[in-house]
């Protein structure tokens, strides 16, 4: 696994080596080119400075009435059912007695 991973970071390095060749001789190839014959300037077109006044609008037609909706009824929702209670949970750590170990039978 380990090996495949560094023989795909070896191809992509030896592709890479490869590209910038190609990139380094194309470059030459455009140093050597003879110089480009030179654009010729576009003339600028000349934009006015103001704009032309809009004709004003007539008075608007009046806006249509709105249509009268209809009340809906209204819904009662049955009453939901209990929830049963959830118990209670201790929260404390119960004490665990510790017995002291049995006193020794030689005297040192």
């Amino acid at each position: 696994m380990a090996s495949s991973k560094y023989g795909i970071i070896l191809a992509f390095f030896v592709a890479l080596t490869f590209s910038s060749i190609d990139v380094g001789l194309a470059a030459r190839h455009l140093l050597q080119l003879p110089p480009l014959p030179s654009i010729p300037t576009l003339p600028q077109p000349t934009l006015p400075t103001t704009q032309p006044s809009l004709p004003k609008p007539a008075a608007l037609p009046p806006l249509p009435s709105m249509p009268i909706i209809p009340t809906l009824p209204k819904f009662t929702l049955p009453p939901l059912p209990s929830m049963p209670s959830i118990p209670n949970i201790p929260t404390t750590i119960p004490f665990i007695p510790f017995f002291s170990p049995p006193p020794a039978t030689k005297n040192p």
